[in-house]
């Protein structure tokens, strides 16, 4: 990983010279959770400048990076991020939290993001998952494998949302997703069951054989609601 970035700031330097301000890393591979083969490294770079041709000048620099197997790199000016933070809120809180400087200054050390609308968004954000949880259960097969990849498709997206929940209700930031689900269910009283068991499939702790896909699913969506909730209640009364 470390060779992998140092060529990728290396790159970037080359390709962008003064215009690159700073390159940041932020995602799994800062938070501990990052797994070869499976997460990619997340990047940003501040730039002074973002017009087509200074784009073009990180082309080919982005197209090797895709070949190693991650997203191209979030490009930003300093102004473009600062006027972002109020659309971006979780995004930008958790890059601000949880991120590694591989280049440059870190601007994030005194970067604001507007609490008030980050709460309005990460209610917004649960409840509009919520909607398309639904909409995936009614919309796939009526079988194991539909149900399951559901559920692993959305693990991730949950697990983040719930941290920030917590978050924008003034709980500490739990250490992990296992952690996170503990916190929302005590938060709650939902039962925890179904994510525990998707994130132990994940991690390889426990074999599909030894977890029911569909009493899992109903206890998936039953948990995803019942927390939903609670988290709208509780925030509108921040």
């Amino acid at each position: 990983m470390e060779a992998k970035l140092n060529e990728l700031v290396s790159r970037l330097k080359s390709a962008a010279n003064q215009n690159l301000k700073a390159v940041v890393l932020y995602g799994s591979a800062v938070t501990g959770e990052f797994r070869v083969g499976h997460s990619d490294l997340n990047t940003l770079c501040l730039v002074e400048r973002a017009a087509a041709a200074d784009l073009e000048r990180l082309h080919a620099t982005a197209e090797w990076w895709i070949q190693q197997g991650n997203h191209p790199p979030m490009i930003f000016t300093l102004d473009e991020l600062r006027r972002s933070a109020d659309v971006f809120a979780i995004e930008l809180l958790d890059i601000k939290h949880h991120h590694r400087l591989l280049f440059g200054e870190d601007f994030l050390v005194n970067f604001e993001v507007p609490m008030r609308l980050y709460r309005l968004q990460v209610e917004r954000s649960l409840r509009a998952d919520w909607v398309r949880l639904r909409q995936a259960i009614l919309g796939a097969p009526s079988n194991k494998k539909a149900h399951l990849a559901i559920m692993t498709r959305s693990l991730s997206t949950f697990c983040t949302l719930f941290r920030h929940s917590l978050v924008a209700l003034g709980q500490p930031e739990p250490a992990n997703k296992h952690d996170t689900v503990a916190a929302v269910a005590s938060l709650s009283g939902a039962d925890p069951s179904a994510f525990h068991a998707m994130l132990d499939l994940k991690e390889g702790k426990r074999k599909l054989n030894d977890v029911d896909v569909e009493v899992s699913l109903h206890a998936y969506l039953e948990f995803v609601e019942v927390v939903t909730n609670e988290v709208d209640r509780r925030l509108d009364a921040v």
